[in-house]
């Protein structure tokens, strides 16, 4: 990766400011596994309250916190209802088969976002030979979604139709802040809706490490114990919390600025022939672009990386560029220009 690179593969790319540097250096620690972290503490109280929720409780990765919660829900034996192209599905190396003995049903989705009508009959009857259907996993923003928002309205549908058949419903809102910024729909509305809500600070906050699950006390002291069995239980977290703690305290607003970059990335390629793009589909900070008949996703990747923009490809015939904290307007502009006369 040359040095001059622009980097838009992801919004997990971000580097500590100096702010955020300053604060984890200042940090106040103690062991969190005796829950004697004043950092760590201080984050979950303020994540608690910012979701309308009763507790929370600090996790090295999002798949932790999703994979927690799978099984917090859930038996062996049981099935959970998802997108097809969800995260916890596609890019948790099976975790709800291996550390939960769950099944998932998976439902496509519209840009990964699905409809109530889709699950009416996706509820298993009671029968021996059959799984129990237990869970229903949704997920905002939806990154294979191209950063789509969840629409509240069907969000809250979904969450009325599962609890009236007695299923959870648990949020992956690994990129939730983006939600709330882009609709101005408050963390605690999308919340209410759900039994569980993990959330990450590695994304678009710029932290360098650590998502967070938030739920009911009872919920959340089952989350601890199991944080312990899949190996999260940490000592002084404060160190790396106060990182996330600075990132909540001052990086959500900014991420309309991410927003911004997005579209007009998007409008400086759209019309480009080497690329098939729609800029009215960027919602939030994620830009998907299609590659036409005879183009290789990973061969352009390749070439684009050449002329000092990084970018995924994430199916040969699909790309992908995130805007974040590290790529503001003039690394979006100047990707733009190094990238036109490429992809002409």
């Amino acid at each position: 990766m040359a040095e001059s690179s622009i980097d838009l593969r992801s919004d997990t790319v971000t580097r500590p400011t100096p702010g955020m540097r300053a604060a984890m250096s200042a940090a106040e620690v103690g062991d969190d596994v005796f829950g004697e972290d004043p950092t760590v503490n201080r984050l979950q109280e303020r994540l608690a309250h910012l979701l309308g929720k009763d507790a929370a409780l600090f996790v090295p990765s999002g798949t932790m916190s999703n994979q927690i919660c799978v099984k917090i829900h859930t038996q062996p034996g049981d099935e959970l209802l998802c997108e097809a192209n969800c995260h916890i599905y596609n890019f948790e190396a099976g975790g709800p088969a291996v550390l939960s003995g769950v099944t998932c049903r998976t439902l496509e989705g519209d840009y990964g976002v699905l409809d109530v009508s889709q699950l009416d009959d996706k509820v298993r009857p009671v029968n021996d030979h059959l799984v129990r259907t237990r869970l229903v996993c949704l997920e905002n923003t939806h990154n294979r979604g191209g950063g789509r928002v969840y629409p509240l309205e069907k969000l809250q549908a979904i969450s009325g139709w599962a609890h009236g058949q007695g299923l959870a419903v648990h949020l992956d809102g690994a990129r939730l802040w983006n939600a709330v910024v882009a609709t101005g729909i408050p963390a605690a509305e999308w919340a209410r809706h759900c039994d569980s809500v993990s959330v990450c600070f590695s994304k678009g906050l710029g932290a360098p490490v650590g998502s967070a699950v938030v739920g009911s006390a009872e919920m959340i002291e089952t989350a601890r114990r199991n944080r312990k069995l899949f190996g999260g239980g940490m000592r002084q977290a404060g160190i790396i919390a106060a990182g996330a703690l600075h990132a909540v305290r001052h990086h959500i607003d900014r991420l309309a600025d991410d927003h911004r970059n997005a579209r007009e990335l998007a409008d400086g390629l759209a019309g480009c022939s080497r690329l098939q793009l729609d800029p009215e589909q960027v919602e939030t900070n994620i830009v998907f672009a299609a590659v036409p008949e005879g183009e290789d996703a990973r061969g352009l990747v390749g070439e684009m990386a050449d002329a000092g923009v990084l970018c995924a490809d994430l199916s040969p015939r699909t790309i992908r560029f995130v805007t974040h904290l590290d790529a503001g307007e003039e690394a979006v502009s100047a990707a733009v220009e190094r990238l036109r006369p490429l992809l002409r």
